[in-house]
């Protein structure tokens, strides 16, 4: 599988996105996996049909809509679209973990 590059992460911001990819029925399984693998991101669900959902979660919104369209350029995918969107500053107490 094609390795996805890793997104730098800002660290006083946190933001997590949800989506639903839409994708083509026979790239489902390996779609699933590859998603599954890429950095901040987690499948939550998928449907035979061609649906998976999906998290992500990085340090910048130019962060995340840059891994929505890496997702999206994928062989399989026909859309990701977005579901919601959360951004929060980090504390310096949410850093010491």
């Amino acid at each position: 599988m094609k390795q996805m590059p890793r997104l730098a992460q800002a660290s006083d911001e946190t933001h997590i996105t949800s989506l639903v990819v839409h994708v083509l029925p026979p790239h489902l399984a390996a779609l699933e996996q590859q998603l599954g693998g890429l950095e901040g991101a987690q499948v939550h669900g998928r449907h035979d049909s061609g649906k998976l959902v999906v998290t992500l979660e990085a340090g910048s919104a130019g962060a995340i809509l840059e891994r929505v369209a890496q997702i999206e350029g994928l062989p399989g995918v026909i859309n990701a679209s977005l579901v919601y969107q959360h951004a929060e500053r980090m504390t310096p107490e949410d850093n010491r973990s």
